[in-house]
């Protein structure tokens, strides 16, 4: 899928989940709960997930708490910086083949500048996308409730500086 489109193009569509998954444990995770909605709860959803044929080394799934959900949602933390004493501070998010390029960026920034790098996998803008306009949604429905915040929001509020998103 070279298009660069399909993604923008599924927007639209409520029921299409999409994903553009980086490594081999996301696609199970992904296909597990596609399997889970689809077949055994009956949803009315379908997904798209682009699934690239570049060949790289595929690393375990990273530890740490809600990683799967992370998945699911669209974000999560691939990897912390454990730069002793940053000049500065920076969060990387990709998604699909070109988190491996992000991947490096962050080397590259912490080893030759001494910047702090976060790399965040992004598995669904879109479903960033969609929780984003449910939550405001949710807030402006219930103004006198405590607001919520989305999903994106509450992953990156200890961003320090800058915050870079590519796909």
């Amino acid at each position: 899928q070279q298009d660069g489109n399909s993604h923008l193009l599924a927007l639209p569509v409520p029921n299409l989940v999409t994903y553009d998954p980086a490594f081999a444990y996301e696609i199970a995770v992904i296909l597990r709960d596609g399997i889970r909605r689809m077949y055994h709860e009956q949803e009315k959803v379908f997904y798209y997930i682009t699934v690239e044929n570049e060949s790289y080394p595929q690393p375990p799934m990273p530890e740490g708490d809600n990683i799967e959900d992370g998945i699911l949602r669209g974000l999560y933390q691939y990897s912390r910086s454990s730069l002793a004493n940053p000049v500065a501070h920076a969060d990387i998010l990709a998604n699909g083949a070109i988190l491996n390029e992000a991947i490096k960026a962050g080397a590259l920034l912490e080893s030759d500048y001494g910047i702090a790098a976060n790399i965040w996998s992004a598995t669904s803008y879109k479903e960033l996308h969609r929780d984003g306009l449910e939550t405001e949604r949710w807030n402006r429905m219930h103004p006198g409730d405590t607001q919520r915040v989305p999903y994106v929001t509450q992953m990156l509020s200890g961003a320090k500086g800058a915050i870079v998103a590519a796909s």
